[in-house]
């Protein structure tokens, strides 16, 4: 969602340029205009809620009003995608609460707080320079569409929860970690033994069994994924 941020920016600019109510709303982030602003998006939505989390659910404005709300007369599908900081207790009990199917995803991408119903209508937090900490109520759909597609490409990288902890716990261990560093870098197989100590056939069975793990079908591919998920920090 990198370039959420860049695109709301530029709606809010050409906002002020050529302000068009109905495309563009700005509210301050108070607690009780933003939770009218997500229930009148969540009476909008008929087929699905995405909504991004950057951080916890505490931290969350539109968090635990989009999962402990019923979902009265739609039947709706929620995807939330979270980074691995959202994935706690609080966030359990909170889904527990709401009736509504609900899809859960992790990443390790920067994202933004949004909120979009049917791809058609969005709340996103924002931090402007002229309005201090705001939301913004986005009605134009072109915009609300490309922030769905956004959200859509990063869902399709992200990993459901039970995915993110297994494979976080069984790569976890100090070999792993270190291979893993040597399968971003591309450090070759005999090299990579030696830097860790470990005979070839030995450092290639870990190779092969982080691979496996990893669903990667090469070396590099498997170095990406473990940064994907957070395993490995990319360095410059």
């Amino acid at each position: 969602m990198l370039h959420a941020r860049a695109l709301i920016d530029l709606m809010v600019t050409l906002h002020r340029q050529t302000p068009r109510s109905d495309s563009l709303v700005i509210l301050p982030d108070h607690e009780a205009a933003v939770a009218n602003a997500v229930d009148v998006l969540l009476d909008r939505a008929r087929h699905s809620v995405n909504l991004t989390l950057p951080g916890s659910i505490e931290q969350a404005r539109f968090g635990a009003p989009v999962l402990t709300r019923r979902t009265g007369r739609h039947e709706r599908v929620v995807r939330l995608l979270c980074t691995p900081r959202g994935l706690n207790a609080q966030l359990t009990r909170a889904a527990k609460k709401g009736t509504g199917r609900l899809e859960t995803r992790v990443t390790h991408s920067t994202l933004e707080e949004v909120l979009i119903a049917d791809g058609q209508f969005a709340l996103v937090r924002a931090e402007l320079q002229t309005d201090g900490a705001c939301v913004l109520i986005v009605q134009d759909p072109a915009v609300a569409r490309t922030l769905d597609l956004l959200f859509a490409g990063v869902w399709g990288g992200a990993v459901p929860p039970a995915e993110h902890l297994r494979v976080n716990e069984r790569l976890s261990s100090d070999v792993a970690r270190r291979i893993l560093d040597r399968l971003r870098d591309g450090t070759t197989d005999a090299v990579g033994a030696r830097e860790i100590d470990v005979s070839l056939r030995t450092y290639r069975r870990h190779v092969a069994d982080i691979m496996r793990e990893l669903g990667a079908n090469s070396r590099f591919q498997a170095g990406m994924r473990a940064v994907e998920l957070g395993l490995l920090t990319p360095e410059d």
